[in-house]
């Protein structure tokens, strides 16, 4: 069953750190067959509730398994120290088709 993960990104507090993070990620997503369904700070509309957000990005896996492999890898772990530091954000990883 396919895997998505959605970054949340509440609060972007370095903006050249968030662009190395960027680069530096951006060769591992594609490496692991990673699709991006949405990508970036475009428009949006809040429907219900409140949800402040400087933006979205919604990844494809294959599967868990592969999200996992993705996640561990030590390229993307030294690529998510800056994400860290760069930025606030909610992950999260939900199954779907």
């Amino acid at each position: 069953m396919a895997a998505y993960l959605v970054f949340d990104v509440e609060k972007i507090t370095d903006v050249e750190m968030m662009m190395e993070y960027r680069r530096l990620a951006a060769p591992t997503l594609k490496e692991y067959g990673v699709k991006f369904l949405v990508e970036g700070g475009g428009p949006y509309e809040v429907i219900e509730g409140e949800r402040p957000t400087q933006g979205l990005v919604i990844l494809q896996f294959e599967d868990t398994d592969h999200f996992r492999r993705w996640f561990n890898s030590s390229e993307y772990q030294e690529a998510r120290k800056l994400r860290l530091r760069s930025s606030t954000a909610q992950v999260i990883l939900i199954e779907g088709q």
